[in-house]
């Protein structure tokens, strides 16, 4: 794995260690409040982009400066939307949720236009290792 596509993954495993982590401290202090932060953090920031990295992988000819205009995207949104989600929670402010997730959604309609891009049977069968069609 190299390039935008382990960025993506590497990420998605610091997030879900944070995840952990934030986890285990609303398990020992008994307050779940902030559940809603630490269930974003763990979905956008570990699965969301684990997933992106797994496609870059597979698709390596997407990775390109779409990609890493993807992932700058999608990693602003994390660092704002988690965070953003627990200042809400408490009352403080809800602008960094706000601008996060709208970080968040034009990061999946950009991967979206990315994948559109390079939907092409014939490419997919040759990354996927199959024989190309005929």
């Amino acid at each position: 794995m190299r390039g935008v596509a382990l960025w993506f993954f590497a990420s998605a495993v610091v997030y879900v260690s944070l995840g952990m982590i934030f986890g285990l401290w609303m398990s020992a202090s008994g307050d779940h409040m902030l559940a809603p932060a630490h269930a974003h953090l763990n979905l956008v920031g570990w699965v969301t982009m684990a997933l992106f990295g797994v496609y870059y992988h597979l698709v390596p000819a997407a990775q390109g400066r779409l990609a890493t205009l993807h992932f700058a995207l999608a990693t602003i949104g994390v660092w704002l939307m988690a965070p953003g989600i627990a200042l809400a929670i408490l009352g403080k402010t809800e602008v960094p949720v706000v601008i996060g997730s709208f970080c968040t959604l034009a990061s999946m309609l950009l991967f979206l236009a990315i994948v559109l891009m390079n939907a092409s049977a014939r490419t997919a069968d040759v990354r996927m290792g199959a024989a190309p069609a005929e």
